[in-house]
């Protein structure tokens, strides 16, 4: 088996992935004034179609800046590489060692906001690419890099790629972890809400696929809710004339793998409210991310368990709302969750609201790209991991025959959305040299 990149391209990665880095392309709604999505993404994906336009690929940016391809080859059948250039926000500045957007190389890893989610990987795909270019390979099918701007939003790029440009004959998402990714679950959001609060002041949370890591409190009741936090042994730091409890932040597909600081803020808040929107978090959800109390234990063995992250709980003087992030089983009915969930909510007199959902991928593992990609994956490592499903959403569920596949390897820290995102140069490599001898032989052979 040849081997295609060289140190050449190992070293024009590591440098397009810093510049990468260095846009701060998380969506911000002030900034994004004639943008979808704000100025900075739109400087990204400019920036990283010139870089395609340099190698020698034709290229295209949507006219309102919502999404942008780059194309090499002939042929009716098409491979796409699915990747984003948006990031989530930085997190707790005070948390990063380095500069969230720098791209600093330190002990053997890349650090900064996007360096495994998703610049890093995106990047070993393309010069993995690169190499075969570099190597005077000849394709016999197209290869179209599609670089979307919203995954860690709304995917409101790929609706509008989907609306107006080609679909793929097959393709891969280089978004997760090796080796393959076969099924993801489904992914529903939504909001519920409820009365406002004049005497309870609360913005806690974020982007509703993190759990999230801190919650702060400055309202009344201060010395009793650090007292209620101190008795249930929950971490927590005063300052500011507060108290913010602490958690661990992760990926809201990894939920019951972290520890949610919102849910037990409420937790803590429960005993002195009367607000529903708390009551609800801190009786029906705990800390329980399976949600077991309220959908039973929902699980299938082509994807997993349920989980349930309460990602957000805004209370004002007008509306309370949570914002809940819920990966649900391929095989599990959607509606009988969402059933489930609307009546509960409403005996807390809160009102259901979809925010966004994403149907579930499932592609079949003796179907010819799974078995391409898993033996290259597999002769280039020697691991023979079984392909894995997912409560992750990448956009290999935006097509059908495709699937998401690396760029992470299996062990290695799962970085994605925490303060201290990195990927180590192993990784990066590695992926580089799977993501070229796949390339071959799906549109060179």
């Amino acid at each position: 088996m040849k081997k295609y990149v060289t140190e050449k391209q190992q070293n024009e990665c590591i440098e397009t992935i810093q510049t990468l880095i260095s846009y701060p392309s998380y969506l911000r709604e002030e900034t994004t004034d004639g943008t979808p999505f704000g100025q900075d993404i739109v400087d990204v994906l400019d920036k990283m179609l010139a870089i395609c336009k340099e190698m020698g690929m034709s290229t295209f940016r949507d006219p309102e800046g919502y999404y942008g391809y780059a194309e090499y080859g002939e042929g009716k059948e098409m491979l796409a590489v699915l990747c984003h250039l948006d990031v989530v926000p930085p997190g707790n500045l005070e948390k990063w060692e380095t500069e969230p957007f720098k791209g600093e190389v330190r002990d053997g890893f890349l650090v900064g906001r996007g360096s495994q989610d998703d610049k890093g990987p995106a990047m070993a795909a393309l010069y993995g690419f690169k190499a075969l270019l570099d190597n005077d390979v000849n394709f016999n099918k197209r290869v179209r890099f599609i670089f979307g701007t919203d995954e860690e939003n709304l995917w409101r790029c790929m609706d509008k790629y989907n609306e107006k440009e080609e679909k793929a004959t097959m393709g891969f998402a280089p978004d997760a972890e090796f080796p393959l990714t076969y099924a993801e679950k489904g992914l529903l959001q939504v909001k519920l809400k409820g009365a406002g609060d004049a005497t309870l002041a609360l913005n806690c949370g974020g982007a509703l696929n993190v759990v999230p890591g801190e919650a702060a409190y400055e309202g009344i009741d201060l010395e009793a809710v650090i007292k209620n936090l101190k008795a249930a042994n929950f971490e927590y730091e005063e300052k500011n004339n507060g108290v913010t409890v602490l958690g661990k932040a992760i990926h809201s597909k990894d939920a019951n793998q972290g520890t949610n600081a919102l849910a037990r803020l409420a937790m803590a808040l429960a005993p002195l409210t009367e607000n529903q929107a708390v009551q609800f978090i801190a009786k029906e959800v705990k800390e329980d991310a399976k949600a077991i109390g309220i959908f039973g234990e929902l699980s299938d063995q082509m994807s997993g368990v349920l989980t349930f992250n309460v990602a957000s709980l805004k209370v004002t003087a007008e509306e309370s709302e949570i914002g809940i992030d819920i990966r649900i089983p391929v095989s599990a009915d959607k509606e009988e969750v969402v059933a489930k969930l609307t009546a509960l909510a409403q005996a807390y007199d809160l009102t259901y609201e979809e925010f966004d959902y994403l149907a579930s991928l499932y592609v079949p593992l003796d179907s010819p790209l799974v078995k391409t990609l898993l033996a290259v994956y597999q002769e280039k490592t020697g691991d023979m991991s079984e392909p894995m499903s997912s409560g992750g959403a990448t956009f290999a569920r935006t097509m059908e025959n495709c699937v998401a596949f690396g760029a992470v390897m299996p062990d290695s820290p799962i970085t994605f959305h925490q303060e201290n995102e990195k990927m180590s140069l192993r990784d990066i490599f590695g992926a580089m040299d799977i993501y070229a001898e796949s390339i071959y032989r799906l549109c060179c052979e």
